[in-house]
């Protein structure tokens, strides 16, 4: 859709728009395919949103969310070993003590990704 006054309170979806001011830019083809290189780099598939984000922040931050995944994962399986041991206590009356160390190793093994991933996300906001 070309830049023009007119275009400015269209509605979009039964709704008039949020922001009411358009900027045209001319991009070069060479310049066009960069943009769309590191919005795909991203995730990012709505250009509006992307050149809003640049002017505005200056940076686009793509999260890697593989650590965040193991974490839970770890989480799940403490969380299920936890579980197992209530229902025999509640059931049997008794604990053994190497599953108590089972506990006890799977919840260090969970707090140092945790503490890393703490690290690299305070890097992050710091900058």
């Amino acid at each position: 859709m070309p830049c023009s006054p007119e275009n400015q309170s269209t509605p979009v979806a039964g709704k008039k728009r949020i922001r009411s001011t358009s900027v045209c830019v001319w991009l070069s083809p060479d310049e066009q395919a960069k943009i769309q290189e590191r919005m795909a780099d991203v995730g990012i598939r709505n250009l509006s949103a992307y050149m809003r984000k640049m002017a505005l922040n200056g940076y686009v931050l793509h999260v890697d969310l593989a650590p965040v995944k193991e974490i839970v994962s770890l989480q799940r399986r403490c969380a299920n070993n936890l579980n197992q041991i209530a229902v025999r206590v509640n059931t049997c009356g008794g604990v053994y003590p190497e599953e108590i160390k089972t506990l006890q190793k799977d919840y260090a093994d969970l707090w140092g990704p945790l503490s890393e991933l703490l690290e690299k996300l305070s890097e992050v906001v710091a900058l």
